[in-house]
């Protein structure tokens, strides 16, 4: 639970959701500049891979501290090896394009995307909430970098909250 509140439903969890999710999300990703539509049908056995893989991409996102969720980040996480291709745009930029079927086309593209956000200085954004009964993956939007909670109202009210007894059982107990 995420500070008392349900938690919001796993879209890894069936096949049927989890199609529905990766449909929407391959549409979004395809009305970006430069991308292609692509077509993933998720095939038994998928879901376990997808779920790895995000429990591994997970491990590299950054704690609100700054630090990386496990010591040596990203490059220690299990993450598979993902094939992709290059081709010249219009601009005769070189833009990487994912490959592979099933789970390994969306981790080449998460892939590509990681990459993008590597290289323009927003992967650092991306963080997990302080709050350890959520670690929820969120993207910092403030102006200096600094949100330690996904929401506020949900965990860091909580955890303020829970912070503020504790002081006061202390303070009237020491």
């Amino acid at each position: 639970m995420a500070a008392g509140k349900p938690r919001k439903e796993d879209l890894l969890a069936d096949p049927s959701t989890a199609q529905n999710w990766l449909n929407g999300a391959l549409s979004d990703w395809a009305g970006t500049p430069g991308a292609a539509h692509l077509s993933v049908e998720l095939e038994p056995g998928d879901l376990e891979r997808l779920r790895d893989f995000r429990d591994d991409l997970r491990r590299g996102i950054a704690t609100p501290d700054g630090d990386s969720a496990d010591p040596a980040g990203i490059a220690s996480a299990a993450l598979p090896a993902v094939s992709l291709s290059m081709r010249w745009d219009t601009q005769g930029r070189v833009q990487p394009l994912p490959r592979g079927s099933s789970w390994r086309l969306v981790a080449s593209l998460a892939a590509i995307e990681v990459f993008k956000a590597q290289q323009e200085g927003s992967w650092n954004r991306l963080k997990t909430c302080r709050n350890p009964r959520c670690a929820v993956a969120f993207y910092d939007r403030s102006r200096n970098n600094s949100w330690v909670w996904h929401d506020v109202k949900v965990c860091g009210n909580a955890a303020n909250l829970r912070a503020y007894r504790a002081r006061r059982r202390s303070a009237h107990t020491g």
